[in-house]
């Protein structure tokens, strides 16, 4: 029978707990990291949102959003040079027919903030309003 070896029946000794404690650390560093570019990519581009102005509607009418999120709005005009007023966050834009007008938004309380169209487009232009639900 093979007798056992001095260092197979000692502890490792503190050069060997070392070198783990240092891989360790360097695995939760890599870890850790990894877990930071994540977030910065998710904080570097915020989710857009996509409406449609047309004679007398915005699609979707209703846009649910969550206190605190950032958003890019982006909003189109089909056929008519629609204006898009926002007037709890006093914004105006003029949304030419074919092109993409974006701003940024970022609510912070929780609540509803509504649009109108504020170019007269014609019979319904009355109707042509949408609303922003924030919710917690």
């Amino acid at each position: 029978m093979k007798r056992p070896t001095r260092s197979a029946l000692l502890p490792p000794g503190p050069s060997s707990c070392a070198a783990g404690r240092r891989r360790a650390i360097a695995l939760g560093v890599a870890l850790g990291a990894t877990a930071l570019i994540g977030r910065a990519a998710e904080q570097a581009e915020p989710r857009v949102v996509r409406i449609v102005a047309r004679r007398f509607r915005y699609e979707p009418a209703e846009v649910v959003l969550r206190a605190g999120e950032a958003v890019v709005i982006e909003v189109q005009s089909l056929d008519f040079m629609h204006g898009m007023n926002i007037p709890d966050l006093h914004l105006r834009f003029d949304l030419p027919p074919g092109q993409v007008t974006r701003f940024r938004l970022q609510p912070m309380q929780p609540g509803s903030i509504d649009f109108v169209c504020d170019n007269f487009c014609g019979e319904g232009h009355e109707e042509m309003h949408g609303r922003f639900i924030v919710r917690a």
